[in-house]
């Protein structure tokens, strides 16, 4: 799988609103064939920051979500919000869903 993490620095004024902002964008990109997960979290030191997890299938579904229309119309809406341009890790990862975290294993799932 494609695994993408990204960081969305937002304009303090537009910080509350953002899941809004993104939503048209959020729920496409779910509802792409390759999309894997598209998940947003808050910062809890800096409100103003976003990160976005996302997989994708692999490099051919990450080649179509970028190409698709409403990636592009993302790329024309969102910036006005952002007080920076994003960062971005991207990388290939030999898996196709979470693994789970054995040194926090909860008993109850054995």
């Amino acid at each position: 799988m494609i695994f993408i993490a990204v960081k969305f620095r937002v304009l303090p004024e537009h910080a509350d609103r953002w899941p809004e902002i993104a939503r048209d964008f959020t729920e496409a990109t779910r509802a792409e064939e390759g999309c894997l997960w598209f998940d947003w979290s808050r910062s809890l030191e800096d409100p103003n920051e976003y990160v976005l997890l996302e997989a994708f299938r692999d490099e051919d579904a990450g080649a179509a979500h970028v190409q698709s229309e409403h990636f592009k119309t993302a790329q024309r809406t969102l910036p006005p919000h952002l007080a920076e341009t994003p960062r971005v890790i991207n990388t290939p990862v030999q898996q196709d869903d979470w693994s789970r975290l054995g040194e926090m294993a909860v008993d109850s799932e054995s």
